[in-house]
């Protein structure tokens, strides 16, 4: 049998948060959710925000579908120049 563990939901009241914001937004920082409590009912629950990781691309992904040509670095041609300053 395969049991997946839910992340613990912490209640903490309005009063709670309010009193020390800062050491409650570090620790969602560090993962953890809360269920905001106002008068013992659940008004908001803070929770990280969850980043999709994008795959690195692999090197080399189009070679050989491109080749510099040998004059890449070559001065231009004056008559495409002279377009420029037209």
């Amino acid at each position: 049998m395969n049991v997946i563990s839910e992340p613990t939901i912490i209640r903490v009241t309005l009063d709670d948060i309010l009193q020390n914001l800062r050491g409650y937004l570090q620790r969602v920082e560090s993962g953890e959710s809360f269920v905001i409590l106002k008068s013992g009912a659940p008004v908001a629950e803070i929770k990280p925000i969850e980043h999709p990781v994008k795959p690195r691309r692999p090197y080399g992904l189009c070679k050989g579908e491109f080749v510099v040509p040998d004059d890449f670095d070559a001065p231009l041609p004056i008559e495409f120049l002279k377009e420029f300053e037209s």
